[in-house]
């Protein structure tokens, strides 16, 4: 396997550069993301297409110079850069070999290429079990194809700059080709503010598209400054619209199931010729990956956690029981307010675009450890949205069990009436009713929190009710005047699943946008960051297909989610041990803005320097700034993307 590397290149159709001055360009393209592949480089340039390849490496499996990229197939007609790994390459390389395929190394690289040529891209995508994006150049065509793997581990941006394609692992290789040219998308910066995160295909740039997961493109010689629709190869909604109608029956014949693939998965993902290890916070999801790998290794796993001194943010202390349960060497560095600060400053350059999860920070800490002594860690990502283990899962379905059933006008009856007040008219109303109110029943800052119901109960739909909730701004709050959202997942109604109850719709909802668009690129950005392969045993396709087969009481009970998981956990770590009020990966911005972020922030948001930029409105803004630095309510979350988004600007 090549391992989690960084491709680049361009297409440019017409009249073609010369050879050298073509090679020049694609290498400063890989150059800008060396950070992803630092053990070695390649390019690949055929002039008279018009198309340039290059890529940087990151060596895990096959060390040798036979895993070298760009790689061509063995009769010539195959050119690839490859971003990720095919864990079933063994697997295929037999077949292939049965079918008269000769093969010089050992990577998977070389496995593709044959599967291209036996089978097609297309068909080959669906065979292949791994985390992956690449572009494949066909000569006898002169097609380019590029593809993404089904849940969106890896990332793949492109887009036409004039005449020329453009595409690469992350925005920064695109922004290094002379024809590049950037234009804020403001629709794009909507969806930004709302999500924290900007929902595939768009990108913070227009024109330049993020490749949805488990898609394929195929550029033609025809295709110039347009390129073709990205084709599914997988779908997951259909994956969860046929899981829920082949349920399991039984929780024993679920529980071996599950076993059985995570053995699997994690076995698979255990193959490396290099120093491996795993992330542990202690919570189910890592725990149970680190079990698994304990299991079936003859040394002690490596694993990494960070603590932090607070104790509401800090899960070392859990991390570290479960390491010393199964046995693992364990590695883990309490982190100061100051170390997780010193991170903010590289945040732009790190994630490209406006990126605002705020667990970016420890994510980058605990990679930066990990570093130290693997080149690879396995995590436990994916398993809150495939078995419901988010606590407002359970919470929204509640809510909306009790508000949902009024008919929709008597909702918006009560939405308009509860937007009658401001939020601190309200304040006022319901301080005088405070004194006469049981202290159970009261609330800070009740006038925000009948705002925040009021666009709740106006949503039209379950899935715009979940956005509605887990959005961080929205009307009448928008700070991007005169710009509409584009539809994403929350709204447009042909991308929704027909499932039975509105948990497993908000799953399916963040399955297909908050995992691939946030969680999955966190991760590899923030490993990436310091040349750190992460892989997600839970992600894997075949883990994935057998979730939505699982019945959602067999993954929600006693109003808590994964219940399977906890079930199997159970076999190798104390139910004690792990169970817990989940904490998350988050840092304490309300204190750091309050505190020794204050500055930094006013002077990213000052209303001067806002009207100067012209791209936010400060008006709305500077109310939340007020009351949050005074400490009428912390609007740390709600503050954050704004402030993202600023530093970003000004790193550009």
């Amino acid at each position: 396997m090549n391992a989690v590397c960084g491709i680049a290149g361009f297409l440019k159709r017409g009249a073609g550069q010369p050879q050298a001055a073509m090679c020049a360009q694609v290498v400063r393209m890989a150059d800008a993301i060396r950070h992803r592949g630092p053990d070695d480089s390649g390019a690949w340039v055929d002039a008279s297409a018009g198309i340039a390849l290059s890529h940087r490496r990151l060596s895990i499996i096959d060390l040798s110079p036979l895993g070298h990229q760009p790689m061509e197939s063995a009769d010539g007609n195959w050119i690839i850069v490859f971003n990720g790994e095919i864990y079933n390459f063994q697997e295929l390389r037999d077949e292939l070999e049965g079918r008269g395929h000769a093969f010089w190394g050992h990577s998977d690289t070389e496995v593709m290429l044959a599967a291209f040529t036996e089978w097609g891209v297309e068909k080959s995508l669906r065979r292949f079990n791994g985390m992956f994006a690449f572009a494949v150049w066909n000569r006898a065509e002169r097609t380019l194809y590029f593809a993404r793997d089904r849940l969106g581990k890896k990332p793949l941006y492109y887009g036409w700059a004039g005449d020329t394609l453009l595409f690469g692992s992350e925005l920064k290789a695109l922004q290094a080709h002379a024809a590049f040219r950037a234009e804020i998308d403001r629709g794009a910066l909507a969806l930004f503010l709302r999500h924290n995160y900007i929902p595939s295909p768009h990108s913070i740039y227009r024109g330049i598209f993020k490749l949805p997961p488990a898609a394929m493109v195929a550029v033609p010689p025809s295709a110039t400054g347009v390129t073709p629709a990205p084709v599914s190869y997988w779908s997951a909604r259909e994956v969860a619209e046929q899981g829920a109608g082949r349920r399991i029956a039984g929780v024993e014949e679920a529980l071996e199931e599950l076993g059985a693939l995570l053995k699997s998965a994690v076995g698979l993902r255990m193959i490396a010729d290099v120093p491996l290890g795993a992330f542990l916070s202690g919570g189910i999801d890592s725990s149970l990956v680190v079990s698994l790998m304990q299991a079936s290794s003859a040394r002690p796993v490596k694993t990494f956690s960070i603590g932090f001194h607070e104790q509401t943010h800090d899960e070392a202390r859990h991390a570290k029981a479960v390491a010393r349960h199964l046995g693992t060497e364990h590695t883990e560095l309490y982190v100061t307010p100051r170390d997780a600060m010193d991170v903010i400053p590289r945040l732009p350059s790190m994630f490209d675009e406006p990126f605002a999860d705020s667990s970016q920070i420890p994510t980058f800490l605990v990679s930066q450890l990990a570093r130290t002594e693997v080149t690879v860690s396995l995590s436990g990502d994916g398993g809150d949205e495939l078995f419901a283990g988010y606590s407002a899962y359970h919470a929204n379905a509640k809510f909306w069990t009790r508000y949902g059933a009024m008919p929709r006008v008597v909702r918006q009856v009560l939405s308009l009436g509860a937007r009658g007040l401001s939020p601190s008219s309200w304040d006022h109303v319901m301080a005088r009713l405070n004194s006469w109110a049981p202290e159970g029943w009261r609330r800070d800052s009740p006038g925000i929190r009948l705002h925040r119901l009021a666009n709740v109960l106006s949503q039209p739909t379950e899935e715009t009710v979940y956005r509605s909730l887990i959005s961080y701004w929205q009307p009448p709050f928008s700070l991007v005047p005169e710009d509409l959202e584009p539809p994403t997942a929350f709204t447009d109604p042909a991308r929704r699943a027909r499932l039975g109850s509105f948990t497993e719709r908000m799953m399916y909802l963040d399955t297909v946008s908050y995992l691939p668009d946030d969680i999955l690129v966190k991760v590899d950005r923030a490993s990436m960051a310091v040349s750190l392969e992460a892989r997600c045993p839970l992600l894997d396709h075949r883990v994935a297909e057998f979730a939505w087969r699982v019945p959602l009481e067999m993954k929600v009970r006693d109003g808590k989610g994964k219940w399977l998981i906890r079930q199997l956990l159970y076999r190798y770590v104390p139910e004690a041990m792990v169970e817990r009020p989940k904490t998350g990966f988050e840092v304490p911005l309300g204190d750091w803005l309050r505190g020794p972020l204050r500055g930094w922030a006013e002077r990213l948001i000052a209303p001067e320097r806002l009207r100067s930029e012209g791209i936010l409105n400060p008006e709305p803004l500077r109310p939340f700034w007020t009351q949050h630095i005074n400490g009428v309510y912390d609007w740390g979350r709600r503050l954050w993307p704004v402030l993202m988004f600023q530093a970003w600007l000004e790193a550009q």
